[in-house]
Parts: C-alpha cells; structure tokens; sequence
C-alpha cells in the first residue's frame, strides 16, 4: 500500500512539475504571436521625388565625416547595416521562428492525441538502480532552470512589440522589458557555466556507435510497441546533446559579445552576433520542446530519474537495456 501511496505522489509531483515548466515556457511569449502578421519594416515609397534625396544617399554611404566625439565609427552619421539588421530580426527571422516554435508545439500535441504516454509494458518491480547522481541532478536542474528564464525573456524581448505591448500597454511592456533585459543580460554567464559543466560531464557518454543506428531506425519505440536497445543515453538524447554543444555553445559565445559591448567590437560585429544570437535560440527552444514533451507526459517513468536520481529496473529495461546489463554485470563481479 505505502509502495503505490509513493509511486502517485511522484506521478503527481511529475505531473506538476511538468504543467509549471510548460506555462513558463509557452504562456508569456507564444501568446498570439503565432496567428498574428508581422508588419514589414518597408514603408510606401512616396511618388514624388525628394530634392534632398541625393544628399542622405551620401550620408548613408558611409561616407567619414568629422565629429567632435573621438573614438570608433563615431564620423559615421548613419550606419546602413543596422536597417538591415532591424529589418531580419523583426522580418523574417522573427516571423519564420515563429512558425517553427508552433509547429513544433502542434506536432508535439498532435502526437500526443495519437499516441499518448508511452507507458511501461512491465509491471514495476519495485526495484530500483541509480541513474542520475545528486551533483548532475543539482547541474542539469540549475542550468534548465535558466534555458526557462533566458527562453521567456528572450522571446518577449523578441515578440514584445507585437504581442505584449497590446496586452499591458508601453509602460506596463517598458517595466517588464527593462526587468527581462537585465535579467536575461545578467544570468547569460550563469547558463554557460552550467552548459560548459554538462558537457564536460557528460561528453564520454554522447559519442553515437551502431546501437543508437537502429534506435533511430525504429524512432526510439515512440511508434509501434518496439523498444531498441539502448545505452544510458539513446540516440535521441545524445542528439539534444550535441545541440546544446553546437547552437548553446554558439548561444553562449555571441551572447557574451552582446553582453560586453566595451571589447571595442564594431556594430556591425554585434548585428551579426544578435542575428547568430536569434536563430540559435529559437532552433534550441524547438528542440527542446522535443526534450521536455519525451521526459515528462511523453514517456512513463522518465522524469523520475532527474527527479530521484533513481529508475524501476523496469523502466531501465525497457528503454536502456544495454546500461542495465551493464551494471548488473558491474554488480556480479565487485560480488
């Protein structure tokens, strides 16, 4: 009786968690973003031509002048490539990130009507290995944790304008926007050291061999009732892994030179880095609802293990075999 009283608790606490993860990420930014245009930064060009034309032609040619302010790019009057750069962030990267963010949210929803939770095909046994230890349980939370806090404010300070303006106001948007900015700026730093702790961590434990091949043949047994065999990571986990190396890295990197504009790096090397800044983000948000959807309502038992640091053998032989004979093996022999 006291084994099932537990094992509801923790459905509910997982349940729980799950739901509060979920509203953080999804509530503030994807507010209505996805159903509404974007208005494009062009304006109607007026028939008429204006005499003085020609004359802000050459000023925003780049041409160097003289101004009383000494230091870099300061005789330039108008920089030409930040209109270009305003024009792709609040054009199409903002409007094609979007969709990517809804589709991914609308395939993951319409999986989950089809398919529901995967649940174990066993019995629990009651039994239970470790599979995360307390120190990568305290570093995978802190730094999720923050890749919440960092995605919400990020994506308001991308969609404020067209989303959250028309929901407080400017000056209810501007106090939030000003709060978002320094909280964003600020725990940046923070998430590099948790990501670079991850993969120092767990960089021996991501390397793809022949195993995770067939997994992915057979879609990680999310389709049919096939379970491949699988090591203490799977191929899809090692793939959201290699992610967080590529796009977090280059995240973390152009995030540090917008956050340190007194390196003496041009404008035009920050437009660039915040455009890099953008499309990394929103591709790992994507991703990540892949992640979040497969370790909680997605899977039966998954999130336990981060949760605990401990699985039902049952559920380690179902989705990890490979590791599971590999520590029974391990057992035997310190017998």
């Amino acid at each position: 009786m006291s084994n099932t009283n537990s094992l509801n608790r923790r459905k509910k606490m997982m349940t729980w968690t799950g739901i509060v993860m979920l509203l953080a990420i999804f509530l503030l930014p994807m507010t209505g973003y996805i159903s509404t245009g974007f208005a494009t930064a062009a304006e109607e060009q007026v028939e008429a031509t204006n005499p003085k034309s020609d004359y802000w032609r050459q000023v925003r040619d780049n041409t160097a002048g003289y101004s009383a302010v000494k230091g870099r790019e300061t005789n330039e009057l108008i920089q030409g490539s930040g209109q270009n750069w305003r024009q792709l962030r609040n054009g199409p990267i903002a409007q094609y990130g979007s969709w990517l963010l809804g589709l991914m949210l609308a395939v993951l929803a319409v999986f989950y009507l089809w398919r529901g939770e995967i649940k174990l095909s066993q019995p629990r046994t009651g039994k239970t290995v470790e599979r995360w230890t307390l120190k990568e349980r305290r570093m995978h939370w802190l730094t999720a944790g923050l890749f919440v806090i960092l995605g919400v404010t990020g994506l308001s300070l991308l969609y404020g304008r067209l989303v959250l303006i028309p929901l407080f106001g400017h000056h209810g948007f501007s106090s939030y926007a000003e709060i978002a900015k320094w909280t964003h700026n600020i725990l940046g730093p923070v998430f590099m050291v948790g990501l670079l702790s991850m993969i120092f961590n767990w960089f021996k434990l991501n390397f793809f061999n022949k195993v995770d091949l067939q997994w992915l043949k057979d879609f990680g047994g999310m389709i049919g009732d096939k379970h491949p065999p699988a090591e203490k990571l799977n191929a899809g986990e090692k793939m959201w892994f290699w992610s967080l190396v590529m796009m977090g890295l280059a995240l973390c990197f152009t995030g540090l030179v917008l956050d340190f504009p007194n390196f003496d790096q041009q404008r035009e090397v920050m437009q660039i880095s915040h455009l890099i800044h953008v499309i990394t983000a929103i591709g790992l948000i994507a991703f990540s609802f892949g992640h979040i959807y497969i370790a909680t309502i997605g899977t039966e038992g998954a999130l336990e293990g981060m949760v605990t640091g401990h699985v039902d053998t049952a559920w380690a032989q179902q989705h990890h075999d490979l590791w599971l004979k590999e520590l029974n093996k391990k057992a035997s022999s310190d017998k």
